[in-house]
């Protein structure tokens, strides 16, 4: 992995081990807690994209930079100033897991399309795209899998469309624009769905 990706794989990392240990305070989690569920959400997807792309052991066994990420930043926000902070107050804790969250979508999506074309060069547009949401979404379902609720994809303002209009667009511009503006549009693109359907409560049709 090249220096700009895997400086996007730890920012995203961050954001979304931060996402998970707020999720596991919430729920009233010890700090061993938190750190599993802050651990999962930041490499789970990770750990799906490798198997799918064949690459093994996975990165995240190869590399310890991030599990030791994710840990350290779980028992930063299991501080007792900072939990109090995020979740003493329904819209701090609502803003903030809105942003990390959308961070890390971003980031991982185009993380994934990226990983895809360096492990499959033949793969195509339909792989990376398919292997980019599925390490955008694949740490969140987990997270709110072992947390006990519905994962965001199913529930929440337009979230895996979000991913897989980031990765369509980071694919689709991969080989006009270069690696570096392909993955900036993309995760910027899921950023800002994101944030835009939070914001006016965007949804997909729903069953009655």
């Amino acid at each position: 992995m090249n220096t700009f990706a895997l400086i996007l794989e730890l920012v995203g990392t961050v954001a979304f081990a931060a996402s998970g240990a707020i999720i596991a305070i919430r729920k009233k989690m010890d700090i061993f807690g938190v750190a599993v569920l802050a651990l999962t959400t930041a490499v789970g997807g990770g750990i799906i994209r490798d198997v799918i792309l064949d690459v093994t052991p996975p990165a995240t066994f190869r590399d310890p930079i991030y599990a030791l990420t994710a840990i350290a930043v779980s028992i930063i926000v299991f501080l007792k100033p900072v939990r109090h902070y995020l979740t003493g107050n329904h819209a701090v804790y609502q803003r903030t897991m809105l942003v990390m969250d959308a961070l890390g979508l971003g980031i991982f999506s185009v993380v994934g399309v990226s990983m895809a074309y360096t492990a499959q060069p033949d793969g195509g547009a339909f792989l990376a795209v398919f292997v980019g949401v599925l390490t955008g979404v694949g740490g969140g379902v987990m997270r709110d899998v072992m947390a006990g609720d519905m994962p965001y994809i199913f529930v929440r303002h337009i979230y895996a469309c979000a991913s897989l209009a980031g990765a369509l667009l980071c694919a689709l511009s991969w080989h006009a624009l270069g690696q570096v503006p392909a993955m900036v549009a993309g995760a910027a693109t899921v950023v800002v769905i994101r944030i835009l359907s939070a914001t006016f409560k965007w949804n997909l049709p729903k069953a009655d």
